[in-house]
């Protein structure tokens, strides 16, 4: 499976369960319009308020097992009892449209990615404390304490691959991490190898 050439950037965004990636990454979708978000598949239940093929394709095993087998995956990995992936045709689709693309998706994801995609630009969100993530975890009302320590456990896991990626920010002060995670976004438009690809025929007018 070979990336396609893209006017697009592709970001991968990675935190642990609970530091706040899913609200930044909606904050920035809603102040960036050239920004779109990869929606994966799942086979995990959805949670209350999540609409298919919206937060997530919600598909059964044996679907997505047969996607799978078929390579329609970029990237896909086993999270906590539930198989997550990523389709390669939406990806590639919005990238050629001149989109830049954001995956949220973990760490495993992300080597995969990478693999296929070497400019990808990745992306850490960490919380402040543990203690943090805690209470994040314990505010949601969703998880019995039992599951929140799975997570908490799994959250340390992720967090120790946080030097593989580019870019890492705190989630302590949200406006600041999502000024931080603007910020990144616009400055890699603005690389030349970016810039030459969207602006080729006014470059070459000037030039």
């Amino acid at each position: 499976m070979n990336a396609t050439t893209s006017i697009g950037n592709l970001f991968i965004i990675t935190a642990a369960s609970g530091a706040g990636k899913t609200s930044l990454v909606s904050q920035l979708l809603e102040k960036d319009n050239q920004v779109r978000l990869s929606v994966s598949h799942t086979t995990r239940q959805p949670r209350p308020g999540e609409q298919n093929d919206v937060h997530y394709h919600f598909v059964t095993e044996p679907q997505f097992l047969e996607i799978l087998s078929a390579g329609g995956f970029l990237e896909s990995a086993d999270v906590h009892g539930a198989k997550y992936g990523t389709s390669q045709s939406a990806v590639d689709t919005a990238l050629q449209a001149g989109y830049d693309v954001v995956l949220e998706i973990d760490w495993q994801g992300a080597a995969q990615v990478r693999a296929i995609y070497p400019q990808v630009i990745s992306i850490f969100i960490l919380p402040p404390s543990v203690e943090a993530l805690q209470e994040r975890l314990n505010n949601r009302g969703q998880d019995s304490a039992e599951v929140i320590a799975k997570r908490l456990a799994a959250a340390r896991e992720e967090m120790r691959h946080v030097v593989e990626f580019d870019y890492v920010t705190i989630n302590d002060n949200f406006d600041i991490a999502l000024q931080d995670l603007m910020a990144i976004f616009r400055a890699t438009r603005l690389k030349s190898q970016s810039q030459l690809q969207r602006y080729t025929a006014l470059i070459q007018k000037l030039t």
